[in-house]
């Protein structure tokens, strides 16, 4: 399957290596993914870490395009931060412009927060686009389950994020169509000032909130009339249970994970 024209996001069905991984491998993996993306101060490091990112989004069948197009959603984050790092680090100066001073150390910076974000957006995206939303919050559940014992609402948590995870690419493309409605009634988002565009903004802002509203809504009601009641006297049709393959992803990658963590911190 193809996902081509589809919200990044959006778990896209296949039978991949990497689709049929148990769920808290890919969970765990994510954990130290993350982990090791920001324990990691050489850049030199990055590139086996961005090579194994590559050829998981290769392995899964995904269009590794298609997931570099998504960070056009986070590009004021992006830009915020880095200019924030540059202007506010102290250091060696290299220049100064009216009473900033941008610092050697600034720009190294906002060089490492630039690229580990990025990292963090193509890295993390393949949990969502390889698994449905049954298995997610199935593992999450799994992950979770010996807090239980002291009362941790583990399924209900578990539900809640995979329910999350599931309509943020559903809220875009609402978003986008609402969007192209507005446009063609003559709304302009992107001319004025800062004011300007942020008043602009109610018009889309509006009817996306009601429109979220009323699908949580009409989510309620479906799984009340299903006879949803969270996690009491509530059994699975397919149990999760870890093969072999899973159990040497999961040692095999953890593994090169510490591996770069270790030289990182050796050179």
């Amino acid at each position: 399957v193809s996902m081509n024209n589809m919200p990044l996001g959006q778990y896209v069905p296949g039978n991949t290596l990497i689709h049929r991984l148990d769920p808290r491998v890919k969970l765990i993996l994510v954990i130290f993914y993350m982990i090791t993306l920001f324990m990691i101060d050489n850049l030199l490091l990055y590139i086996p870490l961005f090579i194994f990112v590559y050829l998981v989004v290769k392995l899964a069948n995904l269009s590794f395009l298609n997931i570099l197009k998504s960070l056009k959603s986070i590009i004021f984050i992006l830009l915020f931060t880095t200019v924030i790092h540059i202007f506010s680090t102290p250091g060696r100066e290299v220049a100064s412009i009216w009473k900033l001073t941008i610092t050697y150390e600034g720009i190294q910076r906002a060089l490492y927060i630039g690229i580990r974000l990025i990292m963090l957006v193509i890295g993390t995206s393949y949990l969502t686009l390889t698994t449905s939303t049954t298995k997610l919050t199935d593992g999450l559940e799994e992950i979770m389950s010996p807090l239980k014992v002291i009362g941790f609402p583990a399924h209900e948590l578990a539900m809640m994020i995979s329910i999350a995870l599931r309509f943020i690419p559903t809220l875009f493309d609402e978003a986008n169509k609402i969007r192209k409605a507005q446009l063609a009634r003559g709304a302009e988002f992107d001319s004025g000032n800062v004011l300007k565009k942020a008043k602009a903004m109610i018009p889309l802002l509006v009817p996306l909130f009601i429109n979220s509203f009323r699908r949580a809504s009409e989510l309620a009601t479906a799984m009340e009339a299903r006879g949803y009641k969270g996690s009491e006297g509530r059994t699975r049709l397919n149990p999760l249970v870890m093969n072999r393959v899973d159990w040497l992803v999961l040692i095999g990658t953890i593994i090169l994970f510490i591996a770069l963590i270790v030289i990182g911190k050796i050179i």
